[in-house]
């Protein structure tokens, strides 16, 4: 893995969990790791409940948009984290490849979402664990 890995985060519209793991992992990595996003079916704007539900931790995502999936984009990964797309994501060898079950929060309020925010910080604490860590002091 380079000194700065690649994560590419997809789901189906990027618009809730791709959006929501994107964001974490960039809160909680900072610039150890660079960060995108994208979907193979884009929404028109992003989940209102994600937006709020990643506010109520003190990260705003109310700025980003859905994006499109793109093979440059995949190629570009070192991982690549689908979240219930299926097939749609183009494979490439030795590129890795994680696909994290979680539920869709399309058309959920955000009491529905929290716990979806929070597994979502969970997969992403142990991915920075394992791709950047904190340097040692």
């Amino acid at each position: 893995m380079p000194d700065k890995p690649s994560v590419l985060f997809v789901c189906v519209h990027n618009a809730g969990r791709s959006q929501m793991a994107a964001a974490w992992l960039s809160h909680l990595a900072g610039d150890r790791v660079e960060v995108r996003s994208a979907g193979s079916a884009p929404g028109h704007a992003v989940n209102p409940a994600a937006v709020t539900a990643m506010a109520e931790v003190g990260i705003d995502i109310s700025t980003e948009t859905p994006k499109i999936l793109t093979v440059d984009a995949v190629k570009e990964a070192d991982v690549c984290i689908t979240m219930g797309c299926g097939d749609t994501c183009p494979v490439f060898p030795g590129k890795r490849y994680l696909d994290w079950t979680l539920d869709d929060p399309a058309g959920q309020g955000v009491e529905a979402v929290r716990p979806i925010r929070d597994e979502i910080k969970a997969l992403v604490e142990g991915l920075i664990k394992e791709i950047a860590p904190e340097p040692a002091a």
